[in-house]
């Protein structure tokens, strides 16, 4: 194996499942501001008013955030945490059109588990079989994209093998205290 193939090794998956679960964290508070700014903005009076605007501006507000990361440093404030980088295949940053090209089609992680769900009619069953249902199909869908990785080049997640992108560490790097 080279030198350079070696460097653009995925870390193990259940960093790369930790600084995920992290990154959720991290998009809730995101999701809380933004929605704490816009509510006032629109005069909203009723969570369901507005409802659709809302997850339009979440979801803008999501893909500014990783693309900007992505296209700035490679890292997002988790991906800094857990010390992981996200590079092209030679090692160098991402361009614009390859970290919005990433950014939508890490949605591979949940959409397939949703359509499955929608397809159930779980939106239409009691609250109680419909959050199972739902959370049921997201997990069953995390948890295979999640071990697909096993099977893929360099061990790197679909999205990532489609973009020609792929997630290593970056070692942060120690400054002398002279």
């Amino acid at each position: 194996m080279s030198a350079a193939k070696s460097v653009l090794q995925a870390p193990g998956l259940v960093r790369r499942l930790a600084n995920f679960v992290y990154e959720g964290v991290l998009l809730f508070g995101i999701a809380v501001v933004t929605a704490l700014i816009f509510s006032p903005l629109v005069q909203q009076r009723h969570a369901l008013t507005h409802r659709n605007e809302l997850m339009a501006l979440i979801g803008l507000v999501f893909a500014i955030y990783f693309i900007y990361f992505w296209t700035r440093s490679g890292q997002t404030l988790a991906m800094k945490t857990w010390h992981l980088r996200v590079v092209d295949l030679q090692g160098r940053g991402l361009s614009l059109m390859r970290a919005a090209a990433r950014f939508a089609l890490a949605w591979a992680w949940f959409l397939p588990g949703l359509m499955i769900a929608y397809s159930l009619e779980a939106h239409e069953a009691e609250a109680s079989d419909r959050l199972y249902t739902i959370f049921g199909c997201l997990i069953a869908n995390v948890a295979g994209y999640a071990l697909l990785s096993r099977l893929l080049p360099g061990r790197q997640f679909l999205h990532d093998v489609i973009c020609g992108t792929c997630i290593v560490s970056q070692v942060p790097i120690k400054r002398s205290t002279a």
